[in-house]
């Protein structure tokens, strides 16, 4: 193995890493108002504003903001999967992505840790999936946001140490902080900026260079 020998696992935040968000945004912020507005007879816009709201008071620290099914049974809303599929063309993957995993699979195991919810995941992963080993939602499989505890969950699974991965995403507390302090490095990639230090990224074609430092 090239690079740096110690590293055995190569962990992917999802949305925002992997995959723009225009899928996630157009769910929450278009499908959810829009069958809100059917079913509380409100227009659009004032369904986007109680929606909006609800959200808020949640807050996205806790794992029901990023529970569809909480929502729609908050919401009353019945069956979501249809409007999901409406937008199933809004989940695109960045344009190195493939080309990265494909490489980068040659040396190390690849796993997907996101905090999306695995009705979510299903579509973000569509077209890439086989290049991880396991996919892991925080939401779905240990009903929490990624937490330091959950790093260590998904090492113990996978039966390396922290020392042993490493994982890059887009959010500064859940795929920065949290990672850290369980003991994992961690990339912070900020799509569009150059590379503010040694650990962030300005894109996925940037982490070949930082791990053979």
């Amino acid at each position: 193995m090239t690079g740096n020998a110690e590293i055995k696992i190569i962990s992917f935040d999802v949305e925002g890493t992997l995959v723009s968000p225009d899928f996630s945004l157009a769910v929450w912020y278009e499908g959810i108002p829009a069958l809100y507005s059917r079913r509380h007879n409100r227009d659009f816009a004032g369904a986007l504003a109680e929606v909006k709201k609800a959200y808020d008071e949640v807050g996205d620290r806790q794992k029901e903001w990023y529970d569809i099914r909480y929502w729609c049974e908050r919401f009353q809303l019945g069956d979501y999967q249809l409007m999901m599929e409406s937008y199933r063309d809004r989940a695109v993957h960045y344009p190195e992505v493939k080309g990265i995993l494909g490489s980068l699979g040659n040396q190390y195991k690849l796993i997907a840790t996101s905090g999306s919810a695995r009705e979510f995941l299903g579509y973000l992963m569509d077209g890439i999936a086989g290049y991880f080993e396991r996919v892991f939602s925080s939401i779905s499989d240990y009903e929490q946001v990624k937490t330091p505890q959950f790093y260590l969950a998904v090492c113990r699974e996978m039966k390396v140490k922290p020392g042993e991965m490493v994982h890059i995403g887009d959010n500064w507390q859940f795929d920065v902080l949290a990672a850290q302090e369980a003991g994992i490095r961690a990339f912070h990639i900020q799509r569009g900026h150059p590379p503010r230090s040694g650990d962030s990224l300005g894109s996925l074609t940037d982490l070949r260079g930082k791990l053979a430092l």
